[in-house]
């Protein structure tokens, strides 16, 4: 019966489209037309998207033998249609209560991650350099530790901890290395120039005597003939500067400390703190005799100030009653130019 009715549907279809173009062809108004019987795909809106998300999502519950209630039509929605109903509806997932290994994998590199940029915060790529460049020099943590001046006041234990992580961290010794090599090249010139000392370059200047007056030839020479010795950036200002300060502190080969004279003239810190008295330091301070010679002591230097300014108006009162003239003036000055260091005199009516 109901391929029948089909029939006979599509037979009284194409009766009307057949009458339709003899009434055309006769009237010579509408031309031909070419048309098609195929259907047209529209593009649904976002809330015909929704629903037809959410029977889809029923429909699956139901089961594969139910019949979707949302399509219209028996086609297949297009790929672009399936897309956009991905994208607009995402179907909620249970959690699942006891995490996979590889979400746990991901969870410990987040904290690894947040560690790092922890660390980073404080450790500039500068100190990295001036530890990795000073660790090299001295072979000892706790020498860098009070030779280095870093950015932040960091203790032995952080420098440890550092050092550790820049040689056994993949993760901090790659980001490190990459903020070191985006360094300027005077900011790396800077960071060498202030690398520590080691012990055979000490060694070295140990040997130039403290009596003799060393030029920068001298150290230039020292640094020609022991390059393999000395850092490279080291210069010879750099040398003679570190021989000065070794000097001041009696470290050269032909230095001797003086020691200390022995006997009971020597005064030593808890004879000297026995000596002390204690009630003399814990003395009140008079608030008001200290504001009182304040306040004199203000008076006394205004009215000084006061008399300086005025002595010149003395003088000349002085010099006219006396009639002895200023000893700058004679016959060919006209008029002194006179300031605190400079006396200028004027010897004719017009000066520039």
């Amino acid at each position: 019966l109901m391929a029948s009715g089909a029939t006979s549907r599509s037979e009284d279809e194409e009766s009307l489209a057949g009458q339709k173009r003899g009434l055309a062809q006769a009237s010579g108004a509408i031309p031909k037309r070419r048309s098609s019987s195929r259907f047209i795909k529209r593009k649904k809106f976002d809330d015909e998207l929704v629903e037809s998300s959410l029977a889809k999502s029923s429909s699956r519950a139901k089961g594969a033998g139910g019949v979707e209630p949302g399509r219209c039509s028996g086609s297949e929605p297009s790929s672009s249609e399936k897309k956009k109903v991905s994208k607009s509806v995402s179907t909620p997932i249970a959690p699942s209560p006891v995490p996979t290994p590889g979400l746990a994998k991901r969870m410990k590199k987040s904290k690894q991650s947040l560690q790092v940029t922890k660390d980073l915060g404080r450790w500039k790529p500068a100190d990295d350099l001036l530890l990795i460049n000073a660790v090299l020099q001295t072979n000892d943590l706790t020498s860098v530790h009070l030779g280095v001046k870093f950015s932040c006041r960091f203790n032995l234990r952080e420098i440890q901890e550092r050092w550790y992580a820049l040689l056994y961290d993949p993760i901090i010794s790659k980001l490190a290395c990459q903020a070191m090599r985006q360094l300027h090249p005077e900011a790396i010139a800077a960071i060498q120039s202030k690398v520590l000392f080691s012990k055979a370059e000490e060694q070295l200047l140990t040997k130039v005597g403290s009596t003799s007056q060393p030029t920068l030839d001298t150290f230039q020479e020292l640094l020609h003939k022991h390059p393999d010795v000395f850092y490279p950036s080291r210069t010879a200002k750099a040398l003679q500067l570190h021989w000065q300060l070794m000097k001041q502190y009696y470290l050269l080969d032909d230095q001797t400390v003086q020691p200390l004279p022995k006997g009971d003239q020597v005064l030593n810190f808890s004879d000297a703190e026995d000596m002390l008295d204690d009630s003399k330091l814990k003395d009140v301070r008079d608030e008001v005799l200290e504001h009182e010679l304040t306040v004199a002591d203000r008076r006394q230097k205004r009215e000084i100030r006061q008399l300086e300014q005025e002595l010149h108006k003395w003088q000349v009162l002085v010099d006219s009653i006396t009639g002895m003239s200023s000893p700058d003036f004679d016959s060919q000055t006209l008029a002194v130019l006179r300031g605190r260091m400079v006396r200028y005199l004027m010897r004719s009516r017009e000066v520039s």
